[in-house]
């Protein structure tokens, strides 16, 4: 038994950042932003933390879905940017939006979506959970370095969320894991103790981008064949390709590797949002499902890379 997606979800903070406005905070201007990853604005919370703003993305999911709150069995929740380590941001949603079954986060940064689907996967196939809610939600603008260019260019604020029941509709994943803190880290607080020794990290996101993007544009066709391959699925069956919105250069070089996938089948809405981490592939899911452009039946690759190093690609039918 695997899942299939109930509803969609999705909340986007009120305020849009263009690249002029990051001009005021760093030496940029729009057109070194958007030749490089395609990135014009980004929303950017002013009064919402990322509990609030998973929330409510959780009650739009539930509608969609035609459930209430009390019928969840659980609650998975991806962040990196979260007001607090305890509570977890998950238990957080649970109260805001009146449920009352288990609640724990999943860590795994711009790949954690595509984590908590597997897990879901997991936990609907013992039998002992019909309804899953899945949120990825994300506050970047309070962990960015604003005076770093190579980083706070990047990121946006939003939440994206995901209903599951049981199901025939994930139809597996392939992923790879790897030590790669040297290329992409965000560090926590090592506090103030008299005993420490080290040196104190910054405690912003810490990014090598070239090397970045080398482990996206190799990994993620590779991780995609391999899951074609895996579930005998061709590359002319697939319909969509919903890649993490990192930067559209990296999309659209996955995209040329993939020659069997014709590129408008490859989904974006990086222009508008930036990278939202682990919130971009239910964001988009949302966005797409909202525009009616998903039918039933279709065949979309989802596919994310992020912090670990970690990349993933998994095959849904919609």
């Amino acid at each position: 038994m695997s899942f299939r997606i109930m509803g969609t979800g999705s909340y986007l903070p009120p305020l849009s950042v263009t690249n002029d406005d990051i001009a005021k905070y760093v030496d940029t201007n729009d057109e070194w932003i958007s030749t490089r990853t395609g990135i014009r604005s980004r929303h950017v919370a002013t009064d919402e933390t990322a509990s609030e703003m998973g929330a409510k993305a959780a009650l739009e999911a539930l509608k969609d879905a035609g459930i209430q709150a009390d019928e969840l069995d659980l609650i998975l929740c991806a962040t990196v940017s979260g007001e607090y380590i305890v509570p977890s941001m998950a238990c957080l949603i649970q109260r805001a939006i009146g449920a009352h079954c288990p609640a724990f986060d999943m860590s795994s940064a711009c790949s954690a979506f595509l984590v908590m689907m597997e897990t879901a996967a997991a936990y609907l196939a013992t039998g002992r959970y019909r309804r899953i809610l899945l949120v990825g939600t994300e506050q970047m603008s309070r962990v960015l370095d604003w005076t770093d260019r190579s980083t706070c260019i990047l990121f946006g604020d939003g939440a994206g969320a995901v209903v599951l029941e049981p199901g025939e509709n994930y139809l597996g994943s392939h992923m790879v894991f790897m030590g790669g803190e040297e290329v992409l880290n965000l560090p926590t607080n090592v506090g103030n103790s008299p005993y420490w020794t080290l040196e104190r990290p910054r405690d912003t996101v810490n990014m090598n981008g070239g090397e970045t993007y080398k482990f996206a544009t190799r990994t993620v066709p590779q991780e995609i064949l391999a899951l074609l391959e895996q579930t005998g699925t061709q590359q002319s069956e697939i319909d969509w390709v919903v890649c993490h919105q990192a930067n559209q250069r990296i999309i659209d070089a996955v995209a040329r590797r993939l020659k069997g996938i014709a590129p408008e089948k490859f989904l974006s809405n990086i222009a508008d949002h930036g990278n939202t981490t682990a919130a971009t592939i239910p964001l988009l899911l949302d966005e797409c499902n909202k525009k009616g452009m998903f039918k039933r039946g279709d065949l979309m690759v989802v596919a994310a890379f992020g912090g670990g190093l970690s990349c993933i690609a998994s095959l849904i039918r919609w």
